[in-house]
């Protein structure tokens, strides 16, 4: 079948095809059973309409697209700009669309307004939207997932490695009790790196802990809550080590430690992810996994613009973490709380 136009719409709505733009523009001039009559069945044939109307892209427009949930802390900070930095020195602009509808996301990426996209969105696009992007020759940069076809590839940091690698530094210290602070549960990179986090735990047969995965969200606040909240109930079983998901979570566990009277890393050691400019200057400064943010922005703007110019096919490109050991981190010696 080939794409869904307005027509097929109204055909299988028994109603006019001007009827159907004005559900689909929010007209107000419908009776509302009519026009979530209109919406189900628009839905339901998957029908996306071309934002440009007749005007059909004759050529380029020189415009990418970047979709995202969210572009709040220092990662979207660094990344956003790596991103627009090199869009301008490739000749491009860069949009930048922050949704959580996902009806939203899909009408202006197959809208036919931009040459391409780059996408971080937390799987609000599942398969089915996916395919529906790759029938629709959508030149696509995905930043959070792993993704490979003909005209959508990803950009991704080895986070499994990531954290496997940062959990075997803080075993190497005398650290067997380990807490793993979560970011979002639907995130690639929050998913991979407690991954490789327990299974550095299970390479070195240290037991694993169901209460020592706590939920900071990716934030200062609900890392900071999510700590002091622990500390309080488990003021014996305090571990040997945080490891938090990002660095803005690392500062919030560090923050939360020292409100309840603990030292860091005299008490306990703290490490976190992506080395933010923040980490060096923190107070203690932060040990943590050195993630390149803006040379993911670069090579995915990259990426985006070879597939738009067809000199190459979607692929996949992981970027490998550092350790950077500064003093929020220190070996266990037996006065160690919780030993």
């Amino acid at each position: 079948m080939g794409k869904v136009t307005i027509k097929d719409v109204a055909r299988e709505a028994g109603v006019s095809i001007s009827t159907v733009s004005n559900a689909l523009n929010n007209v107000d001039v419908l009776v509302p059973a009519t026009k979530a009559h209109i919406l189900a069945v628009a839905e339901r044939l998957n029908y996306i309409p071309n934002l440009n109307g007749k005007l059909l892209k004759a050529s380029e427009s020189k415009m990418l697209g970047f979709f995202t949930t969210s572009v709040s802390g220092p990662y979207f900070y660094v990344l956003v700009e790596a991103m627009a930095r090199h869009c301008e020195k490739l000749g491009y602009g860069l949009n930048i669309v922050v949704a959580k509808d996902k009806r939203a996301i899909l009408n202006n990426i197959l809208g036919q307004r931009l040459d391409g996209v780059l996408i971080f969105e937390e799987l609000l696009i599942d398969e089915k939207d996916v395919a529906m992007m790759e029938k629709a020759q959508v030149k696509a940069v995905f930043l959070d997932r792993v993704l490979e076809n003909e005209t959508m590839g990803s950009v991704i940091f080895d986070s499994y490695a990531a954290g496997y690698d940062a959990t075997k530094y803080l075993i190497s210290l005398g650290h067997k009790k380990i807490a793993y602070i979560s970011g979002v549960d639907t995130m690639y990179d929050s998913v991979q790196r407690k991954e490789g986090y327990l299974a550095a735990l299970r390479e070195h047969q240290i037991p694993f802990d169901e209460s020592y995965i706590l939920q900071g969200f990716f934030e200062e606040e609900g890392t900071y809550n999510a700590v002091k909240s622990f500390v309080h109930s488990h003021p014996e079983t305090l571990p040997h080590a945080f490891l938090a998901g990002n660095d803005v979570s690392a500062i919030g566990c560090i923050k939360a430690l020292k409100s309840q009277g603990y030292q860091v890393p005299e008490d306990v050691s703290v490490m976190g992810f992506d080395d933010i400019n923040l980490a060096e200057y923190f107070s203690p400064p932060l040990t943590t996994v050195k993630n390149q943010i803006a040379r993911q922005g670069i090579l995915a703007v990259d990426h985006l613009v070879k597939l738009i110019k067809n000199e190459e096919k979607g692929r996949i490109q992981k970027l490998q973490g550092e350790i950077i050991v500064r003093r929020s981190s220190a070996l266990k010696v037996d006065q160690t709380i919780g030993r």
